[in-house]
């Protein structure tokens, strides 16, 4: 008998196609029911905070949250690398908070870059170690951010990788991504992958961002510029060792199995295709948890995505050529200049 992860990730997946399906399907057309009381459901969570009963709380700095409106990955946790990166080259100093999805516990942890992503969560640990800055995770967002600035009195803007949906924690302004895959059929959940109306985005303090070669929705917004790096060995990328980088030429000419985790895995095998390689591709569930290998023994080069990377251990490299490709993921100047606008905006405390 199925396990029930198993059983999820088999719904996850027969929805998943009529979601992204260009027109809504014939199941899509029978969840709408469903899709209504979704809606009336996430009118009345949201009721309180529209007449005041609850309010946000305030962090002692600028908050700026980067997240999706679609179920799965867009795309926001290289957005949230590429924006902390932007903020620090115009003289800010950023810091993370973020749920951590997938995490055991709910407590209030700062993310160390030898951490276990169990308990951290994978996105979370990949931030830290990539970016360097400080990264708290909570389940209640407002009490992560507290305690990252009062460790961390030098942090002036934090980022907050996920959580558009969370009223807990104020915001000065939101960075809404979406990817190649736009918005699917254009429905809510769970009849289409929208968790909020595609109108949503157009809110005054959010920004729109394309992880993708061209807007995928009919909102004006910001298109990122995206291209694959080189190919580090998997126990020099945990060591954080640059030195032995190899560029992603060398690796043509050999058979290679692409194994990719993440939220739209085909866009990283074309990405791999488009720059001369022979890939094999075994495309992952988001989040894949990594507990075993996932090729067959023997396979010589294989090659994975920076987000599955902070899962795998380094020893799987000894039998297997395993190489971690990084992402070069940059934010358009316009986009920055509007974020920095918003975060310079905030009335002193």
């Amino acid at each position: 008998m199925p396990s029930a992860g198993g059983l999820r990730a088999r719904l996850e997946a027969v929805l998943s196609r009529h979601w992204w399906a260009p027109r809504s399907t014939a199941l899509a057309w029978t969840l709408v029911p469903l899709a209504a009381i979704y809606a009336a459901g996430a009118a009345l969570a949201a009721l309180p905070w529209r007449l005041g009963w609850r309010r946000a709380a305030q962090a002692p700095v600028p908050v700026v949250v980067v997240g999706n409106i679609v179920v799965g990955g867009a795309g926001k946790t290289p957005a949230v690398i590429a924006l902390v990166e932007a903020l620090r080259r115009r003289g800010r100093r950023p810091g993370v908070v973020s749920r951590g999805h997938g995490r055991r516990g709910d407590g209030i942890v700062e993310v160390r870059p030898g951490d276990d992503p169990a308990a951290t969560g994978d996105e979370p640990l990949l931030i830290r170690r990539v970016s360097g800055v400080p990264v708290w995770v909570g389940r209640r967002r407002a009490d992560a951010a507290r305690a990252l600035c009062a460790r961390h009195p030098e942090v002036d803007v934090l980022v907050c990788d996920d959580g558009l949906q969370h009223r807990g924690l104020a915001r000065d302004a939101e960075v809404v991504v979406f990817d190649r895959r736009g918005q699917g059929n254009g429905r809510l959940l769970p009849a289409g992958p929208l968790r909020e109306p595609l109108r949503a985005a157009r809110r005054d303090s959010r920004f729109v961002l394309y992880n993708a070669e061209a807007p995928s929705t009919p909102i004006d917004g910001w298109v990122a510029t995206r291209a694959l790096g080189d190919a580090l060995p998997i126990a020099a990328w945990h060591r954080g060792d640059r030195s032995a980088a190899m560029p992603l030429a060398s690796l043509r000419g050999r058979p290679i199995l692409a194994a990719a985790g993440i939220g739209d895995p085909g866009r990283f095998f074309t990405m791999l295709e488009s720059r001369g390689l022979d890939v094999r591709r075994l495309p992952l569930p988001d989040h894949h948890a990594w507990s075993e290998p996932a090729w067959p023994p023997g396979t010589a080069d294989v090659v994975v995505t920076e987000k599955d990377a902070v899962k795998i251990p380094a020893r799987w490299g000894d039998t297997t050529h395993l190489w971690v490709v990084r992402l070069d993921f940059r934010l358009p100047e316009g986009l920055v200049d509007a974020v920095c606008q918003r975060i310079a905006a905030r009335p002193s405390p």
